[in-house]
């Protein structure tokens, strides 16, 4: 995958700092999924590392790079969902691994450079795993670098947002978007760029994936059953087979379009029968049930209330 350019001044920057030796001891990667968050910390990481780094990109051949590349690299701690004593993988980064992870980078670096420690993704982290992480952040060692990457930094205690500077991806102009999707060799960039709302690494992925396919069967589904046809449990089980969070997200996009269909008295995409302060209500109930189905109720029933209120 070729470079983000809305990474550049982000990168200038904090390359900036390193130069004058003043780089933070934590920092709080943000921003939207698909904005490369993940990437440019790799990268970020393995220009810290490298032994033999150009304006703060890794040379790939020496030994801290191949071990990098090897993912075997001693000075690097990667902190994500843990297992269960059943062996079920966690949904949440409990107290007991960031324990572990301050004892870690308590240690001396073994290659005598800098220690490096990921959290991702740091919104998950429990309440008593924050507050473990915060003495880490209050105290920070001598040459150690937290990254903590997070969608949705809402999530975690201002506390620890208040102790880390902050890098946030924003979506790119839409110019920018377009050139690098075509760079990208990217099947109809703007059909893409659209169903993801300005996102291109989100365009990037749903246009491999076949989710413009999808987003014009949510918006099939929902003028059908805005026009008396089709029933909604068979809807819901549609949806929930392929992608229910995804499909959500289209359904929010279609309702949002016939809003704005109205303000111009034209026909929206769903001729939905709801007036535009219901269509509103529906818009929201659409994106608290998308958050609803991180949790444990059924996703199932969420969906069946949801598509009750639509026609």
């Amino acid at each position: 995958m070729s470079a983000m350019p809305w990474h550049a001044e982000h990168w200038l920057r904090l390359q900036g700092r390193r130069q004058r030796d003043a780089l933070p001891h934590a920092l709080l990667l943000c921003g939207a999924a698909g904005l490369g968050k993940r990437a440019f910390a790799q990268r970020f990481m393995r220009g810290l590392l490298c032994e033999r780094p150009i304006d703060g990109e890794a040379c790939g051949a020496c030994r801290s790079c191949l071990l990098m590349t090897a993912g075997t690299h001693p000075d690097v701690i990667t902190l994500s969902f843990g297992l269960r004593k059943d062996g079920v993988q966690r949904s949440e980064i409990v107290v007991e691994q960031i324990r572990e992870l301050s004892a870690r980078l308590a240690m001396r670096s073994q290659f005598g450079g800098w220690q490096v420690a990921m959290i991702d993704p740091a919104d998950t982290m429990n309440t008593a795993a924050a507050n473990a992480l915060l003495k880490t952040l209050e105290e920070p060692s001598a040459q150690t670098m937290l990254l903590l990457l997070a969608d949705a930094p809402w999530r975690m205690p201002q506390t620890i947002r208040s102790r880390c500077q902050r890098i946030e991806f924003q979506l790119p102009a839409t110019a920018d978007a377009l050139a690098w999707l075509q760079a990208e060799d990217v099947r109809d960039p703007s059909a893409a760029l659209t169903a993801a709302s300005g996102n291109p690494g989100l365009a990037h992925a749903w246009a491999q994936e076949g989710a413009l396919d999808r987003r014009l069967e949510v918006r099939k589904d929902l003028a059908a059953l805005a026009a008396g046809r089709g029933q909604p449990t068979e809807v819901v089980k549609r949806w929930l087979d392929s992608e229910p969070a995804q499909r959500l997200w289209f359904a929010a996009q279609a309702t949002a379009d016939e809003i704005r269909a109205r303000a111009t008295e034209s026909t929206g995409p769903l001729a939905s029968a709801l007036d535009v302060e219901a269509l509103g209500h529906w818009y929201n109930a659409v994106n608290r049930t998308r958050e609803g189905l991180r949790g444990p109720l059924r996703g199932d029933l969420l969906l069946l209330e949801l598509l009750a209120q639509w026609r």
